[in-house]
């Protein structure tokens, strides 16, 4: 089947390339995967041997296929399908359990969607392994040592790592770039118990709003003494950059400018 350019299909190929995005998501046995985006059902086949599937794909076509295909599971209630874009999909409590796992090969033009609505959304799943562009996912688990909104944003909620490189040539038709399996493990909002998550991001976004800029300079949109005050307690230097901040002194900087007030025009 010819793949859709405007939902970027790229189908996997690779045997081994799926089985290790299997592999990294330890399904338990009684639990229900969630995939986005089914395909020709590759992915589909190794998921349903192992845990029932809940699936969403948009392309008409390809649901006409996995229908066929899956009959039997389907009518056993082991397999449901949902013909739709999934951000269509309002309300996902309503399609799947708590401790749900989500495990994916997404377009590229979803990976930030899928991160901020199921990493950081308010019905999160138990375990997530996505196959991403690689060069993503050396950003979120912050490979070179420096961190970025992304791998805070991501690791504020889990703990994310690579699971495996994916060439392009795995794919048909190839895309321009490798890809990588990202796993993220242990999702909660625990982090958040001493701190709002709104006032978190606003903090981090400042922080990282000019780059080059010495993160005192980034955060004096507090006030000049409410963000001293609060470098010192944290330990922190404000000459530093906010790629070499830590997450939990970004934690414990939100703690004290989220208590000295708001942002300052």
């Amino acid at each position: 089947m010819r793949p859709k350019k405007s939902l970027g299909q790229h189908f996997l190929r690779s045997k081994r390339a799926l089985e290790k995005i299997v592999d990294a998501a330890h399904i338990q046995e009684g639990e229900t995967v969630f995939e986005i985006g089914s395909g020709e059902g590759v992915l589909t086949n190794l998921l349903l041997q192992k845990a029932r599937v809940v699936a969403v794909e948009t392309d008409a076509r390809l649901c006409e296929k996995l229908r066929d295909i899956y009959a039997k599971e389907i009518s056993e209630g082991k397999f449901i399908l949902i013909e739709k874009d999934v951000q269509e999909i309002e309300n996902i409590s309503e399609i799947l359990p708590e401790g749900y796992v989500l495990v994916a090969n997404i377009p590229y033009y979803l990976s930030g969607y899928i991160l901020r609505r199921f990493i950081g959304g308010e019905y999160p799943p138990k375990r997530v392994v996505l196959l991403l562009q690689k060069e993503v996912v050396k950003r979120i688990i912050a490979r070179n040592g420096k961190e970025s909104i992304l791998s805070i944003s991501i690791t504020a909620y889990g703990v994310p790592k690579m699971a495996g490189v994916v060439p392009k040539k795995a794919f048909a038709p190839a895309p321009k770039v490798d890809s990588a399996i990202l796993s993220i493990e242990h999702i909660s909002r625990d982090f958040f118990n001493t701190v709002s998550e709104k006032v978190f991001f606003e903090v981090v976004k400042a922080g990282f709003s000019q780059k080059r800029k010495m993160l005192g300079n980034n955060l004096k949109r507090y006030g000049k003494e409410e963000c001293e005050t609060a470098c010192f307690a944290c330990n922190i230097k404000a000459e530093e950059r906010a790629e070499d901040i830590a997450l939990s002194d970004w934690k414990c900087l939100a703690e004290h400018l989220g208590v000295s007030g708001t942002i300052k025009s």
